[in-house]
């Protein structure tokens, strides 16, 4: 994970801080998009598959993994936690929420289990032509962290076009704000779970933000999603 290490996190955590979203170029190398791209089909790695269109979520597949994770995802949850965990204090205690999160990844996860949130949430999903995501946000139970990422796996307009990621911001009574990000293989964005801080008049208020993607026009996308709280 050498390109991780050189990410520049002061820099990144700035933008979330006004956008809610963050694009990192390369952040993975191609041979580490490869190898989680390969992945999809061994099945001993998931705990459960779902086909998008079923449950109205869009059209498409998505897998989550098992534990344990495979080393280089298990590596990556841990690691972005513990740069983004500042942060994330910073706006729990601007929205007054009460909610501090610990130092370390693993003991998140244990409060996670405490509150009976035991399932691991990465997942990796598969978009062909015609495929797509609706708006919506990854909270699986009353414990979650504000923040999580996805990693982009594929070459834009080479394996793939379409597909772009899709943000939306509802500001209070106002009509929402549509953002379209567009990364190449081995970017990765991070992008608020829920909601962020908004300085206004008297305070800090919460702007409500969701994500999806468009319709894939032609060949096969992968990403990684990275989902720091577990699921119950």
């Amino acid at each position: 994970m050498k390109n991780l290490e050189t990410i520049p996190w002061k820099e990144t955590i700035e933008i979330l801080n006004t956008k809610g979203h963050s694009l990192i170029k390369n952040a993975l190398t191609k041979s580490e998009c490869e190898e989680l791209i390969a992945t999809y089909d061994q099945s001993q790695l998931f705990r459960k598959t779902i086909q998008m269109a079923r449950y109205r979520f869009g059209s498409g597949e998505y897998k989550y993994f098992n534990y344990p994770l495979p080393p280089l995802l298990e590596s990556l949850r841990s690691e972005i936690y513990q740069q983004l965990m500042p942060v994330a204090n910073q706006w729990m205690n601007l929205l007054k929420t009460g909610i501090n999160y610990p130092a370390k990844h693993s003991e998140f996860i244990d409060q996670c289990n405490a509150a009976d949130q035991l399932r691991p949430t990465p997942l990796i999903l598969r978009y062909g032509v015609g495929d797509f995501n609706t708006l919506h946000q990854d909270l699986y139970g009353e414990i979650y962290f504000p923040f999580q990422a996805i990693l982009f796996l594929n070459k834009k307009e080479v394996d793939y076009s379409g597909g772009e990621l899709v943000l939306t911001e509802q500001v209070p009574r106002a009509q929402s704000k549509a953002t379209v990000i567009s990364p190449d293989q081995g970017d990765m964005v991070v992008l608020t779970t829920q909601l962020r801080p908004k300085k206004g008049t008297k305070g800090y208020y919460r702007i409500n933000m969701r994500h999806g993607v468009s319709e894939v026009t032609s060949g096969k996308r992968h990403t990684v999603g990275i989902i720091f709280h577990d699921a119950k």
